[in-house]
């Protein structure tokens, strides 16, 4: 019954990231193919919105690093985590971005 545990242990953040995963990018192929991908008027506001998700992935593992240092959460499984959980929050970032309107300030 404790290597069952074990491998569970270790396989559930393989599926649920795999899972975040697959949802971000079944959303993208959605809005690509529905022609509503967000498109912003600047070169680098572009730039920015197209970013967003490499970024939330950076983020979210150098915070998970972070916190398996200072934590008792292992190394491997914070690889896991983080990058995981930092793609769905900057896909959310993205959609976010992706709806404000650019406002020039003379």
């Amino acid at each position: 019954m404790g290597s069952i545990l074990e491998i569970v242990r270790t396989l559930l953040p393989l599926i649920i990231v795999g899972g975040i995963a697959v949802f971000v990018i079944l959303r993208m192929k959605y809005k690509y193919k529905k022609g509503t991908l967000g498109k912003k008027k600047s070169k680098g506001a572009q730039n920015l919105l197209d970013s967003l998700i490499p970024f939330g992935m950076m983020i979210g593992l150098a915070i998970a690093v972070l916190v398996s240092i200072f934590s008792p959460l292992s190394f491997l499984s914070a690889i896991a985590w983080g990058p995981g959980i930092g793609l769905l929050f900057g896909y959310f970032a993205y959609e976010i971005y992706s709806q404000k309107e650019e406002s020039y300030s003379s």
